[in-house]
């Protein structure tokens, strides 16, 4: 009967429990997020997530940008250097990255106009603020983006600077006797090639002188009428080259490996200057790596003053600039010159319409039978 009795009370309880399982939970054991405690439990929301020290804050921003974004390493540096500079200014007020307002970086801002800085450079820092801060708001670190209403500043777009077709001339004419004039073949003569080499490639190619300075020593091959770049964010591009900047490549090269013969086989710089002992195109003279921006803008500044032309007029962007302006001034496709440049929005080549209506102008001026009058 004792037995009979615990068997039934125990399948009472299972019936219960089982009416008890078909009922919903009731609202008010869920959280305020509107999950359940089972699932709050096996995933926490992130504004429930610790936030790592302050300090680390920039650091996995930047981990981010590398790691997902692809950025370069002279991008991921400029972001490292804005940063540095937002939070010694945060510093001063008493604040922090991971607390600051919309009124601190406003200040920031202000402060850097004060301090004589662009509207471009001032959007350039500004841009990093806001990424920060959606990266902060995305990983669960703050619960607003207090960058997100600022303005940037008003700025008006200058025309690109741009060499003529006979400045060009006069520049390519200069590398040439600085050439002639090393006919030993020593350091002087692969410096004076090497110059040649890359005045011809960046205004053959367009290309950027990261994207440049950083080409492969497979690129020097005779058969391939084309250059793989890789540009901004890892993408890559085919960009094609002419004979007279392949020549110059292969004249380069071969100066460069005779060079580096002549030194003798035990010495380490000779070795990394052989053609075949380094993996660049433009190896450096010094430690291993190669030829860096500074020292290529540097060479081609002395370069104008042999030329006649005045330094601030030449660097190596000027002469991509010089690349796109010539080819839409003699009839190429806009579309075409963003792919050649390896911008990814077409607003960004656009800079370089006032010379398509300057060609306009000159077709109309020249085809139209009213166009004299």
């Amino acid at each position: 009967m004792f037995r009979r009795t615990i068997s039934s009370s125990r399948s009472i309880d299972r019936m219960e429990s089982a009416e008890a399982e078909r009922v919903p939970l009731a609202p008010h054991n869920n959280n305020d997020d509107g999950r359940t405690p089972l699932q709050s439990a096996l995933s926490p929301s992130r504004s429930s997530r610790s936030p790592p020290p302050e300090q680390q804050f920039p650091a996995r921003f930047l981990d981010m940008m590398a790691a997902e974004r692809g950025g370069a390493a002279n991008t991921i540096e400029a972001y490292a250097r804005d940063l540095d500079d937002l939070t010694g200014f945060l510093a001063t007020r008493a604040c922090a990255v991971s607390s600051a307002t919309t009124t601190d970086l406003q200040a920031y801002l202000a402060a850097l106009a004060d301090r004589g800085f662009a509207a471009s450079s001032v959007a350039r820092r500004l841009s990093t603020i806001r990424q920060l801060y959606r990266f902060l708001l995305a990983e669960g670190y703050r619960d607003d983006d207090p960058a997100a209403i600022i303005e940037g500043p008003r700025r008006g777009r200058p025309l690109p600077k741009v060499l003529s077709i006979p400045e060009v001339d006069r520049l390519i004419s200069a590398a040439r006797r600085s050439v002639e004039a090393q006919k030993a073949a020593g350091l002087g003569r692969v410096r004076a090639l090497r110059l040649m080499c890359l005045l011809e490639l960046l205004y053959a190619t367009g290309l950027r002188i990261s994207e440049l300075i950083a080409l492969p020593a497979s690129a020097e091959r005779r058969d391939s009428p084309m250059l793989i770049v890789r540009g901004k964010g890892g993408r890559e591009r085919l960009v094609p080259i002419t004979g007279a900047a392949r020549s110059a490549m292969c004249d380069y090269r071969e100066a460069l490996a005779r060079w580096g013969r002549d030194r003798g086989q035990g010495g380490q710089t000779a070795g990394q200057m052989t053609a075949a002992g380094t993996k660049w195109l433009f190896p450096s003279f010094g430690e291993d790596g190669h030829l860096t921006r500074q020292h290529a803008a540097r060479e081609l500044k002395m370069l104008a003053v042999a030329a006649g032309l005045r330094p601030e007029q030449v660097s190596p962007h000027v002469l991509r600039h010089a690349f796109a302006s010539h080819l839409l001034h003699n009839g190429a496709d806009l579309r075409v010159v963003q792919t050649l440049l390896g911008h990814a929005d077409i607003s960004t080549t656009q800079i370089y319409t006032h010379v398509l209506d300057e060609r306009l102008k000159s077709l109309v001026r020249d085809l139209h039978p009213l166009g004299e009058e």
